[in-house]
């Protein structure tokens, strides 16, 4: 893919999005070449001599630096598999998370813990990435502009009252980056113990961090949506089955992509009416 014909600082976000959502983390230039394009030249024809340019194409620009990737706190681990082991319910572990110190998140700026929303007896548990600035402002997952988007996508599919939302991470990350494997692991207990407490029938991992997180790999997320995999809890206790799709933000910036998204729903909704089906 090569840059958009309006290379417009919007244009170009989109663009360095794509291919991070698409698990891409290095280019062999810096400047695109077209190796469509057969270039020839007649036998007889010379060469112009060199002339350098008079001017230079002006760089793309940097794709924001991903936080560094920190030791995973064995200690945070354990004090939040405690914590979320004694929560027994969905409200109780809300006010575990709300007291637990051991993600850095928690003091990286945001306002609040932002937990769930949905019914708590849902047989589709839909798991993102981290909150952003609307869900940091609100205190609830999936509000802003791709929460809308996600709404009117599970309406469509007929999932409104049957899904059960949260994310990897409880705390806004700074700037809205993806949450690191560390803060990630931190939160991995309490997030185990909502799964455990909800009891979903499929889950739903929306975006290539809640993907590659909940699946322990590193396959971006345009390879692995729409394929079913068993997600399993750390003890071994808890397998569901769950279907990675792409997240409604990289939608937003790539409309073409909704088709996916939504043969992905689609996939979900068959396999939850068929386990539903008597007989």
């Amino acid at each position: 893919m090569f840059p958009p014909a309006d290379p417009t600082p919007r244009a170009l976000e989109s663009l360095l999005a794509f291919w991070t959502d698409a698990g891409v983390d290095a280019s062999y230039s810096d400047t695109p070449v077209d190796r469509t394009i057969a270039v020839t030249r007649p036998a007889a024809t010379k060469r112009a001599p060199f002339a350098p340019p008079t001017a230079t194409a002006a760089p793309l620009p940097a794709a924001a630096p991903p936080a560094p990737q920190t030791p995973i706190p064995a200690e945070a681990i354990d004090d939040a598999r405690r914590a979320a082991e004694g929560a027994v319910d969905l409200a109780a572990l809300e006010q575990a998370i709300a007291a637990f110190d051991g993600c850095a998140l928690k003091t990286a700026g945001a306002r609040r813990v932002v937990f769930s929303r949905g019914a708590p007896d849902a047989p589709v548990m839909i798991i993102g990435e981290a909150p952003g600035a609307d869900e940091d402002a609100q205190g609830s997952p999936f509000v802003g502009r791709a929460g809308q988007l996600l709404d009117r996508m599970l309406a469509a599919a007929g999932l409104t009252g049957r899904v059960f939302i949260t994310n990897t991470v409880f705390w806004r990350p700074p700037g809205n980056r993806t949450p690191t494997l560390a803060e990630q692991a931190a939160c991995a207990p309490f997030l185990e113990r909502a799964i455990a407490l909800v009891n979903p029938k499929l889950l739903l991992l929306v975006g290539g961090a809640s993907a590659k997180a909940m699946l322990k790999t590193n396959d971006g997320i345009l390879g692995l949506h729409g394929r079913w995999f068993e997600w399993r809890s750390s003890d071994g206790a808890l397998e569901v089955p769950a279907l990675p799709t792409l997240h409604p933000a990289f939608l937003l910036r790539q409309p073409a992509a909704k088709k996916k998204s939504w043969e992905d729903l689609l996939t979900l909704v068959e396999r939850l009416d068929r386990a539903a089906r008597p007989g």
